[in-house]
């Protein structure tokens, strides 16, 4: 896994230099996605809370697509456990051990449709490299194997592709990937 930690501090530093804001208009193909597949139907839509120069999934809010989703964000809980629970712009929030935000008031673990994923980089496969903590893997393997129903979308800057991601057996591969380019499907 030293091929891993070694792409990890590669992107970071590339991400930090090639970092660039986006409108709202990143998440178009993204509504298109969500009208096409879960058309009038009940979503719950799982984002995170962006850090160290990852995509902001907070433009979002700036669309219209997020008033008629239940949006959610994570928890990291014991055992390296994360689980999601509704959150609100508005709401209050606590840092992590991992100096990452997340909701203060952690109400019930709701299952997402929809998860929009942060990633260090991403290969044509549509694997993904994490930071390491093995959460988002750990949540899909468990939640996979109980419902089929849950789209997982990496959300990343072009620059961010290499060419073949090292993976593991717990790793598990996303649905699409979407960059300023578009979706990788």
């Amino acid at each position: 896994m030293k091929n891993k930690e070694r792409l990890r501090k590669k992107y970071l530093l590339i991400r930090k230099k090639r970092y660039f804001e986006i409108s709202s208009s990143f998440f178009n193909p993204l509504t298109k996605l969500i009208q096409k597949k879960f058309h009038k139907r009940s979503i719950n839509l799982s984002c995170y809370y962006p850090a160290s120069y990852e995509v902001n999934v907070l433009k979002l809010f700036e669309s219209n697509l997020v008033k008629n989703l239940k949006i959610l964000l994570p928890v990291l809980k014991s055992k390296n456990l994360m689980h999601f629970c509704e959150w609100n712009k508005q709401d209050v929030m606590q840092i992590n051990t991992f100096g990452m935000l997340e909701p203060f008031n952690f109400s019930k673990n709701i299952i997402p449709n929809i998860m929009l994923i942060p990633l260090l980089a991403f290969d044509d496969n549509k694997n993904r490299l994490g930071y390491g903590g093995g959460f988002y893997d750990r949540y899909l393997n468990k939640y996979l194997n109980k419902t089929k129903n849950i789209l997982t979308i990496g959300i990343a800057f072009s620059f961010q592709k290499h060419k073949k991601i090292p993976v593991s057996s717990n790793d598990v591969k996303l649905n699409y990937i979407l960059t300023e380019k578009g979706l990788v499907k």
